[in-house]
C-alpha cells in the first residue's frame, strides 16, 4: 500500500532530524537477515546509543539533501538500512563487527562520515580504526 503525503512528510522530517543529530551514518544491506538477528543487532546498538532503521531511499535522499551532505551518495541497491549515532566511529565499528558474523546477509555499502558521503571502502577503513 502506498504511503500518503502526510506519512511521507513525517518520514522525511524524522530522517532529517536523524541526519542532523548524527555525526556518522552507515548504509547497510540487510537482505536475508532474520528477525532474531535484527533484534540482537538493535540491542547491541541501543546499548551504545546508536540507532538502526530501514529507510525509504528516495525519502532518505531528500533528508540528506536538506542537511547539505557533501559528495556523491554511494550506490545502495534495492534495500537500505541505516545505522547512525552521535559518535563518529561507533556506528561503523558496530556495523562492521556485526557484518563479520553475518556475511552475505548484512553488508556495509557506504555512508556519511562527518558531513560527507563515503564509499564502501572508505567506510570499511573507518570501521577498522583501532580503539584507544
Amino acid at each position: 500500500m502506498a504511503l500518503t503525503r502526510a506519512k511521507k512528510a513525517e518520514l522525511i522530517a524524522s530522517y532529517t532530524e536523524a541526519v542532523k543529530g548524527a555525526k556518522s551514518a552507515v548504509y547497510v544491506k540487510f537482505k536475508g537477515l532474520s528477525v532474531a538477528d535484527t533484534s540482537t543487532l538493535r540491542g547491541q546498538l541501543f546499548s551504545e546509543n546508536t540507532h538502526y532503521t530501514v529507510v525509504k531511499k528516495t525519502l532518505w535522499k531528500r533528508a540528506t539533501d536538506a542537511n547539505g551532505i557533501k559528495g556523491e551518495a554511494p550506490v545502495t541497491g534495492e534495500e537500505l538500512a541505516v545505522v547512525y549515532g552521535a559518535d563518529l566511529l561507533t556506528p561503523a565499528r558496530l556495523s562492521y563487527e556485526f557484518s563479520k558474523a553475518h556475511k552475505g546477509t548484512f553488508t556495509i555499502l557506504g555512508g556519511i562520515f562527518d558531513g560527507e558521503f563515503k564509499s564502501q571502502s572508505e567506510m570499511l577503513s573507518i570501521a577498522t580504526i583501532p580503539p584507544r
